[in-house]
């Protein structure tokens, strides 16, 4: 959707890569966007996203997927279960690579708020990763709540890809 508005065009190709453990996103998206574009030899963008809780130390992170398969958002919010402070931000690295580079470029999209004190979800329908207890600041949804429309007027990975398209748009 935010690649329409720049009137990009993409392609979508899974290449397995090893992900490095690292506190940097940004580490880890360039990382994997320089063995995906070993891999298959074309223009690659990686994303890599983690969810940083203020009141947990930044907690889970960029370990954000890990912690969402193992404790999912019931967990988190059992974490944060007698905690008031519940400032969270949402952070995203979008690398880029080519042959026409050196080295990788990566983009950053954030986004503050905090973490619900219970699941919002709409017609039971459980959005994506923590979207149900992350509600941005100056919205009355969390990400579960929001269209797709919506979420990316706020969205830390929307906000990255515009960098990105931004940049593209005018290097190609």
């Amino acid at each position: 959707m935010v690649f329409g508005e720049y009137k990009i065009a993409v392609g979508m190709l899974r290449v397995k890569t090893l992900e490095v453990q690292s506190d940097s996103l940004e580490e880890i998206a360039k990382t994997s966007v320089v063995e995906a574009f070993g891999k298959c030899n074309l223009p690659v963008i990686v994303e890599d996203a983690g969810l940083f809780v203020e009141a947990l130390n930044g907690f889970p992170g960029p370990y954000a997927a890990y912690v969402y398969k193992t404790i999912g958002n019931k967990g988190l919010l059992q974490l944060m279960e007698k905690i008031e402070n519940r400032k969270a931000v949402f952070q995203s690295a979008v690398a880029y690579y080519s042959s026409d580079l050196k080295s990788p470029i990566c983009f950053k999209g954030e986004v503050f708020g905090e973490i619900t004190r219970k699941e919002m979800t709409v017609n039971n329908s459980s959005g994506f990763g923590f979207d149900p207890i992350f509600q941005p600041v100056n919205s009355a949804k969390t990400f579960a709540e929001m269209t797709i429309k919506e979420k990316n007027r706020y969205s830390h990975r929307a906000k990255a890809l515009r960098k990105f398209a931004e940049w593209y748009s005018k290097h190609q």
